[in-house]
């Protein structure tokens, strides 16, 4: 066994004829009775406390304690004790990634899990813990969203394992699954209802419509697009940042995943946006870039609000968007003018980039060239994606072999 058992309540001490006797201390009768002491791996003393009749419990402690250090799995029983809240945050601060990705992490740790799991001390979770907060973030959360957010806890309580605060991780227990994954399949818009609720948006804003379903653009894209990104003379767009938020406060940034790319630019797109910049010429608007400490650039941004600044994304989605869509048919009227629209998650503005990829599949555009257009990954997100929207080829598999046959049966 591991260390040695302190009993608090008695002493040995050496009698008149040199015996050693027990006799009972000044703490006899109060307080915890056993300490459990043992050196760990650090060299210093550690211990914990048991109270009168649980000496078993003592050694019983100190023997896993020994089993734990031949075997590796051993973890300090003071830093066990932090909370799992207390050590991601200060995992987050080291971790050097993008500002904006950890701004984004501590929103969503801070909204969906610290609030369930962040005062449990990291030495005591097991997997059902983990099950039952799964549990609670696919009732309240999208299956793609609530990944993303269990995905960032596996990375904390990897990390925590990585520096000795847990022997295992455990959500990697084969009883933890993930949140489950929306089965909804994309359903891409028709041209007809696109167009439509091109109609129903403001004319300043119109345009972007060319751009999401003409060129797969993302919403942030769109908003943040310079003169300088359209040339006409290759007929191509060069898709090289995006307006975001950092910390609440909009900046120019790169694209998603900073992925830049060259997009084709259709005839129809490129004289919309002719179209747009005499009607609306471009404004110079300067931001920080990246994060809202970096330093400023200005470019001359294509779509602009009323006043002359910058598009508002909620602004754009509450005010523009949704009564746009209103007046498509795609969403209910709201009952009066008090009331706020509906939720429209699936027809938000990236429903344009659906069509978008619909649209080039349909034609027979290969898997690889889309993904390249919608600065995907990687081919196979897109086509995880979009897969179930590419032209079937059972009518082509029916016509080769019809054709075979025929040869074959004129020969003989």
């Amino acid at each position: 066994m591991a260390g040695h058992i302190q009993d608090r309540w008695y002493k040995t001490e050496s009698s008149p004829e040199g015996k050693a006797v027990r006799v009972k201390t000044e703490r006899y009768g109060t307080g915890l009775r056993y300490r459990a002491r043992f050196v760990g791996p650090d060299g210093t003393e550690k211990s914990k406390s048991f109270r009168d009749g649980q000496k078993r419990l003592a050694e019983k402690w100190l023997n896993k304690i020994e089993t734990d250090m031949g075997s590796g799995q051993y973890v300090d029983p003071s830093t066990a004790k932090k909370t799992f809240q207390q050590y991601t945050e200060k995992w987050l601060s080291t971790l050097g990634a993008d500002p904006n990705t950890i701004e984004s992490m501590k929103s969503q740790l801070g909204l969906h899990a610290f609030p369930y799991i962040g005062s449990r001390p990291l030495g005591s979770f097991k997997p059902e813990h983990i099950r039952e907060w799964v549990a609670v973030l696919e009732a309240k959360v999208p299956g793609s969203y609530g990944r993303i957010i269990y995905a960032n806890v596996r990375a904390a309580l990897s990390a925590a394992v990585d520096d000795g605060y847990l022997s295992r991780n455990p959500i990697s227990a084969s009883s933890v699954k993930p949140p489950k994954l929306d089965p909804k399949r994309v359903v891409p818009w028709s041209a007809e209802r696109v167009f439509a609720v091109q109609d129903g948006l403001p004319e300043r804003y119109r345009a972007m419509v060319d751009l999401g379903a003409g060129c797969g653009m993302r919403q942030g894209e769109i908003l943040g697009i310079a003169v300088d990104a359209v040339d006409f003379e290759s007929d191509t767009l060069h898709v090289v940042q995006q307006l975001k938020l950092s910390r609440s406060k909009p900046v120019f940034a790169l694209p998603k995943g900073g992925k830049t790319r060259d997009v084709p630019l259709p005839g129809p797109v490129a004289e919309a946006l002719r179209a747009h910049m005499k009607r609306f010429p471009p404004v110079e608007i300067t931001l920080p870039w990246k994060t809202v400490d970096g330093p400023k650039v200005t470019h001359r941004i294509i779509f602009t609000a009323a006043g002359g600044n910058h598009v508002w994304r909620t602004s754009l989605n509450d005010y523009a968007w949704k009564p746009a869509l209103v007046a498509a048919g795609v969403l209910p009227a709201p009952a009066t003018k008090d009331d706020a629209h509906s939720a429209a998650r699936e027809h938000g503005m990236h429903a344009l980039r659906h069509f978008y990829a619909s649209a080039l599949l349909d034609s027979g555009e290969n898997i690889k060239a889309v993904s390249e257009y919608l600065g995907h990954s990687n081919a196979a997100l897109t086509l995880r994606i979009y897969a179930h929207l590419m032209p079937s080829s059972q009518a082509r598999t029916r016509t080769a072999i019809a054709t075979v046959y025929d040869r074959g049966q004129r020969s003989l």
